[in-house]
C-alpha cells in the first residue's frame, strides 16, 4: 500500500457540488450530483469545474462518485446495466480534466460517501448492506482504473471501517475522512480520536476531517494529531448555511485570503499532509491556499 507520507504535501480540490449548482445544474434528489453525468453538455460543465480547481493549484481531482452508490442509482431509476456506467463516466470526466489541465503528478481519486445520508448516522444500514454497497462501488472504481479512494464524510466509525475494508480488498489506497460535530466527535457521538485510531489500524493511508465548519475542524485537528501516527488532513465546509439565500448562493464563511491564512496555519501547527476545502470552497479559495501552502514537503510520519 502506497503511503501518503512518501510524497510532498497534497492539495485537495474544493466544493464540486457547490460549483455545479453555481453553473446551473441542480443538486437535488433523486440524481444529486450524478445529474452532471447525464448528458455530454453537463459532463463538459463538470469537466470545467475540475479544471478550474486544478488551475487554482489542486494536486487532486476528486471524481464525482459521491452519489454513485447502488441504492442512490437504483432510486434514480437506472437499470442494473447502467449502474456501473455512471461510475465509469464520473471517473472518465475526472481523467479528461486531468489530461486537459493537470500535470504528470495530478492524482485522480474517487469519492466514496455514506450509503444513506452524510448527516444522518441514525440511517446507516446494517453491516451486510454496507458491505454489499461498498464492495460494488470499490469493484467498479477498480475497473475504472482508480487506485486511490477518498472514503469521506463518514459519520460513524462502523461504516468508515467497512468502506475502508472493501476499498483495500479491491486493491486501492484509501484515505478516510470524518464529518464531526461538537467536542471532536463524529455526528454519531463517537470520539474522533477513537475512530481515527481504528481506521489507521485497519490500513487507512491518511485520516482527515471534512464537511465540518472551520472552528469545529480545528477542534478536531487538536484531537486527531496525537491520536494517529500517520498523515492527517482537513478540508472544511466553507458554506455559511445560516447566512440566508438559496442553497446555490450560501455566502462563504471565509473569504479566499482568510481561508488561505487559516489552512496555512493548520499545515504549520498540525502538520497536515492533505489540505483543501469542502462545500462552498471555490477555485479562488484554492488559489489563495495554494499561494501560501504550496506542495511543500510532507510532515514526518508520527509528528505529534
Amino acid at each position: 500500500m502506497q503511503r501518503t507520507t512518501d510524497q510532498a504535501r497534497i492539495l485537495l480540490d474544493g466544493g464540486v457540488a457547490t460549483e455545479l449548482q453555481r453553473a446551473g445544474i441542480p443538486v437535488t434528489p433523486p440524481w444529486w450530483t450524478t445529474r452532471a453525468l447525464l448528458s455530454d453538455q453537463r459532463r463538459q460543465v463538470l469537466k470545467g469545474v475540475h479544471e478550474r480547481f486544478l488551475t487554482a493549484g489542486a494536486d487532486v481531482v476528486t471524481a464525482n462518485t459521491f452519489r454513485c452508490n447502488l441504492s442512490t442509482l437504483q432510486a434514480a431509476g437506472l437499470e442494473d446495466a447502467g449502474l456501473g456506467w455512471m461510475v465509469h463516466a464520473a471517473v472518465g470526466v475526472a481523467l479528461a480534466a486531468r489530461n486537459a489541465a493537470g500535470t504528470a503528478g495530478t492524482r485522480v481519486v474517487a469519492s466514496v460517501a455514506p450509503v444513506a445520508d452524510a448527516y444522518r448516522p441514525d440511517l446507516v444500514p446494517d453491516d451486510e448492506t454496507l458491505r454489499a454497497e461498498h464492495r460494488w462501488l470499490a469493484t467498479e472504481l477498480s475497473r475504472a482504473g482508480v487506485d486511490t479512494v477518498l472514503v469521506e464524510t463518514m459519520n460513524t466509525a462502523r461504516e468508515a471501517r467497512i468502506a475502508l475494508a472493501e476499498a483495500l480488498t479491491a486493491g486501492a489506497t484509501a484515505w478516510v475522512s470524518f464529518v464531526c460535530g461538537d467536542d471532536a466527535r463524529l455526528l454519531s457521538g463517537e470520539p474522533l480520536a477513537d475512530a481515527a485510531r481504528a481506521v489507521e489500524a485497519d490500513g487507512a493511508a491518511a485520516v482527515l476531517v471534512n464537511c465540518t465548519d472551520p472552528t469545529r475542524t480545528e477542534e478536531c485537528l487538536r484531537a486527531l494529531r496525537p491520536a494517529v501516527s500517520g498523515p492527517i488532513g482537513a478540508y472544511p465546509n466553507m458554506e455559511d448555511r445560516d447566512g440566508g439565500g438559496p442553497v446555490d448562493a450560501f455566502p462563504p464563511l471565509l473569504e479566499p485570503a482568510a481561508f488561505g491564512d487559516l489552512t496555512a496555519r493548520w499545515c504549520e501547527e498540525y502538520g497536515l499532509t492533505l489540505v483543501g476545502g469542502c462545500c462552498g470552497t471555490t477555485p479562488a479559495h484554492l488559489a489563495a491556499m495554494s499561494d501560501l501552502v504550496g506542495a511543500g514537503p510532507a510532515p514526518t510520519a508520527g509528528r505529534r
